[in-house]
């Protein structure tokens, strides 16, 4: 279990970057397994969202995820009427109390957001793919329309894979400089076709561009820390069948 500084000092606000420590699962999925679309036993993952529903002070039926696809889009809960589990989008807002939203990661980024003024907050999965659609700078437009001033804002980048484990090739390389050359400045060639890409770097940049001064980062490498992150991509370098996913969670009370 990992916590920000920043959000930790507002007594209204729950949250937690869960580590895949301390669950029900096994084999791969030891044991904090959250993702209900991996091939873990069904019964095994909703004990661990029961477990991670404890810890953050919510109802089993209140702590909401989404069906992730790597898309920008975002979802936002008005009212208790509203709030649906598992549908497609890749980040969540709402002003509801008592609400636990998460993001499911391995690997990729889960962002955590919150506006102590006016008393919304968000989450975001932020790969490659949606952070380069615009998921973030979607995300924040939604907290504008809901009033919220950029200055009040905390944003909190969670685990992911670090820079030095995240190889791509050149077509990759290309969709990013492609839209932006800028871009070219958070990959480093190793090999004539074959470079590294640095997701935080990236996340980081963007939130920046958007304004937002309260960045914090939980500075660990999912793909390294293999006792306490899943990881997509070393699951596939040690030929798993599967994975599974740590879960992120934010509430208000």
């Amino acid at each position: 279990m990992f916590f920000s500084k920043k959000l930790q000092k507002f007594k209204n606000l729950k949250h937690c970057f869960f580590s895949r420590k301390n669950g029900f699962s096994k084999g791969h999925y030891t044991s904090l397994n959250c993702g209900l679309g991996s091939g873990d036993k069904k019964e095994n993952v909703l004990k661990n969202l029961n477990l991670v529903s404890q810890k953050i002070g919510c109802k089993d039926e209140l702590l909401i995820t989404l069906n992730q696809n790597h898309s920008n889009k975002v979802v936002y809960f008005e009212n208790k009427s509203s709030i649906k589990n598992k549908l497609p989008g890749d980040a969540i807002v709402t002003k509801i109390k008592n609400v636990g939203i998460g993001i499911l990661t391995a690997d990729c980024a889960p962002i955590l957001l919150y506006d102590p003024q006016k008393k919304i907050i968000g989450c975001i999965h932020s790969g490659w793919r949606g952070t380069l659609n615009g998921v973030i700078k979607n995300t924040i437009k939604k907290f504008k329309e809901l009033d919220s001033n950029i200055d009040n804002l905390f944003a909190v980048v969670g685990p992911c894979i670090g820079k030095g484990n995240y190889e791509v090739k050149i077509d990759f390389y290309k969709k990013f400089v492609n839209q932006n050359p800028k871009y070219e400045e958070f990959f480093k060639k190793i090999m004539d076709n074959k470079y590294i890409f640095d997701l935080r770097g990236f996340i980081n940049n963007k939130i920046s561009d958007l304004n937002i001064k309260n960045i914090e980062n939980i500075e660990m490498d999912t793909f390294t820390a293999w006792e306490t992150f899943y990881s997509y991509r070393r699951s596939c370098l040690n030929n798993e069948k599967d994975y599974g996913r740590c879960i992120s969670v934010i509430l208000m009370t």
